[in-house]
């Protein structure tokens, strides 16, 4: 449980810096020098702390009355800052303190700015409730948020029947980083969109629709304010911002998403079931051979590195560094194609995870024949992998939320790769690798090209290039979701 009471901030600027912990109170001078006259801002705060137990990984969100700017056409509204994310205390109890050169924790906090309704008093406490889930997602899987990162939530953010019901993130335009202590911190905003807004930053990317999204005052404005009531997307607002700034600049620039966690599995349909060798081993229902360290560091790598746009797309060689520290295990949830974030940890590997596999012992097989499964939502992202990733000389990788499981398409362009345009199956493990010629992805791009609609239709559906040796099935949730396939 939470409980809301005006902050102790004005004593800790008033004189009690040395009972006051030094990590909190630079985010409280941060947040004194935009709102001088609200010393003690309402709090929503954790009754039992993280660091006792709680379940709330956020200590504080702090809660301010912002007048907006009328020169910009910001409309006046609600100002919420998380307290938790970066290191408060410098003591352990929470972070790892590493040293002043490097981040305060997770090295940010977040901010969300939520339109003031006429009439409106006090502010609403559900937003401090979403930063508390985003919060537990960052603690529990240990991945980071950067700024043009989006979130898919799919469920309105105030559990009303708002058409705002995902998340793009971005540099709060008024909270400046801030050296502490125990590291630099970063404030990133929440920004509130519509279905239509997260599939379009998905497609493209979430920078630019971040642009758009400032471009449109009611839409968010320059600062990019959430107003819940918004009832229509920046697409119905200006018809012309589909075509002539979304298709242009993914024909221009492809897409940013290099990587999703998804529910997806993958059959080698070259071996019968029996022979023990086979990698359909790693299907829902069985027990799966587990990533190397060095196999998923070298994904996680490959999707950091998918995030920049680069003239030429690299895997990255599999590093030779070793990591056995204790992680906690991942935590998808809501986050199914979130765009997969750095991340502190140093594997993908949950720590429900059974042996690993040495590295050394897992050959790189090449397969004749592959069978893909993914469920409605991750299939819906195959165009973008097509046409926003491959046909601009890069790589797209589905991460199983379930396992180890990974599935990575290559294009031709990408270095480093164990596919090959002779052997374009090739599996490590439980890691596949498939490339694609531009030819055969021209003609897979028209073959799913109803895939590109995240209308509910009939299930399952069925993709098959014979002559390719490549099956694709998308399938319901129930199916990933069940133990048994």
């Amino acid at each position: 449980m939470d409980e809301i009471r005006p902050s102790s901030g004005a004593g800790a600027h008033l004189g009690l810096a040395s009972i006051f912990p030094p990590g909190l109170q630079a985010i409280y001078g941060q947040c004194r020098r935009l709102y001088p006259d609200q010393a003690n801002p309402l709090q929503v705060t954790a009754i039992v702390k993280y660091w006792l137990g709680g379940p709330d990984p956020l200590d504080y969100i702090s809660m301010y009355r912002n007048l907006g700017c009328p020169g910009q056409d910001v409309p006046e509204h609600w100002h919420y800052v998380s307290l938790g994310l970066s290191d408060l205390y410098g003591d352990n109890r929470v972070h790892e303190f590493t040293g002043q050169e490097g981040p305060s924790g997770f090295g940010f906090e977040l901010t969300f700015r939520l339109k003031r309704e006429a009439g409106e008093t006090a502010p609403p406490t559900w937003p401090a409730e979403l930063m508390q889930g985003l919060a537990r997602y960052v603690f529990q899987s240990e991945n980071t948020f950067c700024s043009g990162d989006h979130i898919s939530w799919h469920s309105p953010l105030d559990n009303s029947e708002s058409r705002i019901q995902h998340m793009l993130l971005t540099e709060d335009p008024q909270m400046q980083p801030v050296q502490t202590p125990f590291g630099h911190v970063s404030f990133l905003q929440i920004v509130g969109v519509c279905t239509e807004e997260l599939q379009a930053a998905q497609q493209w990317n979430g920078q630019g629709i971040l642009d758009l999204l400032r471009e449109v005052h009611i839409a968010g404005g320059p600062w990019l304010i959430t107003d819940m009531r918004r009832g229509e997307t920046i697409f119905e607002i200006d018809p012309h911002l589909q075509q002539e700034r979304v298709d242009k600049g993914i024909e221009t620039d492809g897409s940013n998403l290099s990587g999703v966690s998804a529910k997806c599995a993958w059959d080698d349909l070259s071996r019968p079931p029996e022979d023990e060798d086979d990698s359909r081993s790693i299907c829902i229902g069985s027990q799966p051979r587990r990533l190397s360290d060095k196999d998923t560091e070298q994904i996680r790598e490959a999707l950091r590195k998918g995030l920049e746009i680069n003239s030429k797309s690299v895997l990255p060689p599999i590093s030779s560094q070793r990591h056995s520290h204790d992680r906690p295990q991942q935590s998808v949830g809501h986050f199914q194609t979130q765009q997969i974030s750095r991340s502190r940890k140093d594997s993908l590997e949950s720590e429900s995870s059974a042996a690993i596999v040495p590295h050394e012992l897992v050959r790189t097989r090449q397969l004749e024949s592959v069978h893909l499964k993914f469920n409605q939502e991750s299939g819906t992202l195959l165009p973008l992998c097509l046409r926003g990733r491959l046909l601009h000389g890069r790589h797209f990788t589905y991460k199983s939320i379930n396992g180890d499981t990974a599935i990575t398409f290559v294009s031709t362009g990408v270095e480093g790769a164990f596919a090959t345009e002779e052997h374009p199956y090739a599996a490590h493990g439980p890691w596949l690798q498939i490339l694609l010629t531009e030819e055969f992805v021209e003609q897979m791009l028209a073959d799913v090209r109803d895939l590109s609609t995240r209308e509910m239709s009939k299930l399952p559906k069925e993709y098959s290039w014979p002559d390719k040796k490549l099956k694709i099935s998308v399938l319901p949730d129930t199916v990933f979701d069940s133990p048994l396939q």
